[in-house]
């Protein structure tokens, strides 16, 4: 048995204190969550302050020989100043530019959800049973985001002990209501309601879904031709009037999932170059308050309060030097992408060319993973139009002509083949492989449908067309 006892031993590690944590965090950090990031540090520190960049301030406080920091405080506090004047010269604030912003968030309105939309014609509608009114508001509140119902009506009856026949009338009113094929408890029976209030029980399309919505799901036109026992290009007919029909009714009223983005970088022609300017003006323009240096200088002062206004005099300048390193950092690396992709800037994504990080890092400085936090949540608008920043490093494939072209790119040419190929045969992944080759474009089949199913086309067999 081994002995048992108290041991030491010494290990290495890598601690990264709260002030490196503090930078990387904000190197990593979007505009939007920068904002955040620096009301907190005034919130806590009295010593930061706000202040417009074109306010000229002067420092009057006299030296203090007790406080070794205060200059070169001082002289930072310019050198920041400086830095905001000459970055945000160029970008010149209308006069009307606030009031405009005011009228576009006055205008703003909240959308009604769904289940708002259907009790508001629950309450214009005639029915006044209570009790059915009742299960009716009960069925609107187990709808999912595309109008369905999240469990059978059966279901729902045996979980919530509620009378069949009252949640079957109930569904029935509910379907009733705008937007058509609300209700229903899958796909089929929604597509049923739709084509019942157009009128088109029993015919063609009607059955096809009640009986054959498989076969439709992966056009199998021939198949469906003899079950159907008629021809294909009734088939085809019936198939594209399914498509105009809604598969999710109610998506209009679920929440939106878009993310409005301000862009770090804006990239602008100036005369025959391609220049990368930073957004500041998303960003407060924070300086160091004179009053509290001034109180460094002040001989009634105590030691605690003393120590307190440097401490945090230290706090507020490591903070600045952080943001203004941030913002060189992304200022350098956008330029590097700028520099090196002239072509996509000047004729869109389809000449965006391969690049890494290994590169950008190393024509700016700094380690990879330093590239990797500032690029992550950044976006650069651009001529066309507003692109993450990762969106301009991927891997590449050569041309015949030993040219570098981009995934993206390649990925762009399998779209534009596809987009143009003829209805009833469409192109398959081998086709496209040798017309990609045709292009001077050498990628493998596998590669093809990679790329295909990255951008969601779906496969020759699906995309044929019989009409």
């Amino acid at each position: 048995m081994a002995d048992q006892g108290l041991y030491q031993t010494q290990t290495q590690k890598l601690i990264i204190g709260p002030q490196m944590q503090q930078s990387l965090q904000i190197l990593q950090a979007p505009v939007l969550e920068l904002r955040q990031i620096i009301q907190q540090e005034i919130n806590i520190n009295p010593v930061l302050e706000i202040e417009s960049p074109d306010v000229s301030i002067e420092d009057t406080q006299p030296e203090d020989p007790d406080d070794i920091d205060l200059n070169a405080i001082s002289q930072m506090d310019e050198e920041w100043r400086e830095y905001w004047a000459q970055t945000r010269a160029t970008a010149n604030r209308r006069d009307d530019d606030d009031e405009r912003r005011k009228f576009l968030m006055d205008s703003i309105t909240a959308a009604t959800t769904l289940q708002e939309h259907l009790v508001m014609q629950l309450r214009t509608s005639d029915v006044e049973d209570p009790r059915i009114l009742e299960r009716v508001e009960f069925l609107i509140g187990n709808l999912d985001d595309n109008g369905f119902l999240n469990s059978k009506i059966d279901d729902l009856s045996l979980d919530h002990s509620i009378p069949l026949e009252e949640l079957a009338a109930a569904q029935k009113i509910l379907q009733s209501f705008d937007p058509v094929g609300i209700g229903a408890e899958n796909l089929r029976d929604c597509l049923l309601i739709q084509m019942k209030r157009l009128g088109k029980s029993g015919s063609l399309p009607f059955r096809i879904v009640e009986f054959h919505l498989d076969d439709l799901a992966n056009k199998r036109f021939p198949i469906l031709s003899k079950k159907m026992g008629v021809p294909i290009e009734q088939i085809s007919r019936a198939a594209d009037f399914i498509g105009t029909l809604d598969p999710h009714p109610a998506l209009r009223f679920a929440p939106s999932h878009n993310s409005y983005v301000t862009p770090d970088v804006v990239v602008e022609r100036q005369g025959k170059e391609w220049v990368a300017h930073m957004n500041n003006d998303e960003l407060p323009h924070l300086r160091l308050s004179n009053a509290y240096k001034d109180m460094l200088s002040q001989p009634d002062s105590t030691g605690d309060v003393r120590n307190y206004i440097r401490e945090k005099l230290r706090s507020g300048k490591f903070l600045i030097r952080s943001i203004h390193q941030r913002q060189d950092t992304i200022h350098r690396i956008a330029s590097e992408i700028v520099k090196h992709q002239l072509e996509f800037l000047e004729k869109g994504t389809s000449q965006l060319r391969p690049l890494n990080m290994a590169q950008v890092a190393q024509e700016v400085g700094v380690h990879e993973t330093t590239v990797s936090r500032a690029i992550s949540g950044k976006y650069m608008a651009t001529p066309h139009g507003v692109f993450e920043l990762r969106f301009f490093f991927s891997h590449g494939v050569k041309t015949e002509s030993g040219e570098d072209l981009s995934n993206t790119s390649v990925k762009n040419a399998i779209a534009d083949l596809v987009k143009s190929e003829p209805k009833h045969k469409p192109l398959s992944d081998d086709k496209l492989t040798k017309l990609l080759d045709g292009q001077g474009i050498k990628v493998a089949r596998r590669t093809v449908a990679k790329y295909r199913e990255a951008m969601n086309i779906l496969p020759s067999h699906l995309r044929k067309s019989y009409s």
